[in-house]
């Protein structure tokens, strides 16, 4: 699938722009996920002759209309790629049922157990197709070592991970982002944050080969739906891309997609019925990170969703039971949510919720006339769990501040429910098994049982340092949700 631009080593000149970006092809939607792995053949050479130089070499104050109006009233908005359909959809392929106000705790059941045997033995007999590959070359080869890069509206993340049976953490590093640069996962100004893309790697000595970066917005999206009679592969494919030029908000010409076929099974009657997964994105987002990126220096050998990799730093590939239910990994960040939804093997659904860490901040902020950047330390030091004193507040403010955490909380929990029953209306879906926090609001105390019990499943706090081997530079008290994703990124499964 044309979908990526190659990116430019530290010494290479850069390329036509943006017409370039059709030169590169999908490799692989890989173990939980959609993966752009990029090729360039002199880029490659250059790494096979010189090893050496390879080796060496949230999230806003944007995020919510209350911040904006407290401390920037001139930023503007980013275009939204759901803006016609319902706000919590990231891309609508297809009509959506409006799923009113859930009430929260009441996330319907999966299929039953009968209906989930009947499936299986369908799929035992008509075999399930293995991805979609893309074009390779001879010489294409998956790097073993890489770099995962989260770019978030307040941080940047990175993670170097060396693949090699287990993936081991070999560094990891966080650093404070300027506001503005990054706004609901969109970048305003490419060459700025080029700038400070290239001072974090410098300023942490982190290769810039082999980097896989992140990307989530609503204007990236991912779609799980049904084509039946198709077995012809090019038959397939112009059928998919007839079926998302029916419903897309943009022309084909403006966005990028792929797909890969989650499962076959055979009707009674004989007819093939296939379950696809779409990935579909703007264009003009992809190619900003890219410039952004090449401004920096860096070669970017993929680009992943952060959906996927969120899944892949919280629990390995594996064949999940479908009785014990989907695993439902959710990642606070600064301004946004990414929601992840997994029967084990493969990402079913994801959205991202325009709700993150700030909005506590505001809610904070209202209750103490303060403005939201203001209160970022009385945030931190809040707990749901138990009375804790906050320096500063008086015993009346930290409970009137806790009440205001609880009903910022209830929105979110709301908005998570309604994004887990649209799940659950799709054919296939499995029942909740359990929900994965991670992010670095999820640190707060008392903040995962809260919604565990508005939510009605069982919710912990993952910890994606256990699904690695830790190195001995890693830092101990680097947090560890606030990373999850950049770890994720860098994982090879």
């Amino acid at each position: 699938m044309d979908y990526l631009r190659p990116e430019l080593g530290e010494d290479e000149t850069p390329g036509p722009e943006p017409e370039d970006i059709d030169a590169l092809v999908l490799d692989r939607l890989a173990a939980y996920g959609h993966k752009a792995e990029l090729e360039d053949e002199a880029e490659d050479e250059a790494e096979h002759g010189d090893e050496a130089e390879r080796e060496q070499s949230e999230d806003s104050d944007d995020a919510f209309e209350e911040a904006v109006a407290l401390e920037d009233p001139e930023t503007d908005e980013a275009p939204d790629f759901a803006a016609e359909q319902e706000p919590a959809v990231e891309v609508v392929l297809e009509a959506e049922p409006e799923p009113g106000e859930p009430e929260v705790g009441t996330i319907a059941p999966g299929p039953s157990e009968p209906e989930r045997r009947r499936r299986r033995a369908l799929r035992d007999r008509s075999g399930t197709p293995s991805p979609r590959k893309g074009k390779k070359s001879s010489k294409d080869k998956k790097p073993k070592k890489l770099v995962g890069l989260k770019i978030g509206a307040s941080q940047i993340a990175a993670a170097q991970i060396v693949n090699n049976g287990a993936p081991e953490l070999v560094e990891v590093f966080r650093e404070p982002l300027e506001p503005g640069l990054v706004v609901s996962g969109e970048i305003r100004d490419p060459d700025a944050l080029g700038e400070a893309l290239k001072r974090f790697f410098e300023l942490h000595k982190l290769p810039k080969r082999g980097i896989r970066l992140g990307l989530a917005n609503n204007r990236i999206g991912v779609r799980v739906f049904e084509i039946d009679g198709v077995t012809d592969p090019q038959q397939l494919d112009n059928a998919i891309r007839f079926r998302a030029e029916e419903v897309l908000p943009i022309p084909l010409d403006q966005a990028v997609l792929d797909y890969v076929v989650l499962e076959e099974e055979a009707r009674e009657d004989g007819t093939s019925v296939k379950r696809i997964l779409l990935v579909v994105a703007y264009r003009e987002v992809v190619d900003r990170y890219l410039q952004a990126c090449r401004g920096a220096g860096l070669h970017v050998v993929g680009i992943d969703l952060e959906a996927f990799a969120l899944l892949r730093a919280l629990e390995a590939p594996a064949d999940r039971d479908s009785t014990a239910g989907a695993l439902v990994a959710v990642a606070i960040g600064h301004d946004r949510t990414t929601i992840a939804v997994s029967n084990g093997r493969l990402c079913e659904f994801t959205r991202v919720l325009d709700w993150g860490g700030w909005s506590l901040n505001v809610a904070i902020a209202r209750e103490l006339d303060k403005a939201p950047s203001e209160v970022e330390g009385i945030k931190r030091q809040v707990s749901l769990a138990r009375d804790t004193e906050v320096e500063g507040l008086t015993s009346e403010q930290v409970t009137k501040v806790r009440s205001a955490v609880q009903r910022a909380l209830d929105g979110f929990t709301r908005e998570l429910v309604a994004s887990l029953h649209f799940y659950q209306a799709q054919p296939g879906a499995l029942g909740i098994g359990e929900v994965v926090l991670t992010g670095g609001a999820a640190h707060m105390v008392g903040l995962p049982e809260a919604v565990g019990e508005l939510v009605g499943v069982p919710i912990r706090l993952g910890d994606p340092f256990k699904r690695v081997k830790v190195g001995p530079n890693i830092a101990h008290d680097i947090q560890h949700g606030s990373v999850a994703v950049a770890i994720g990124l860098g994982i090879e499964d």
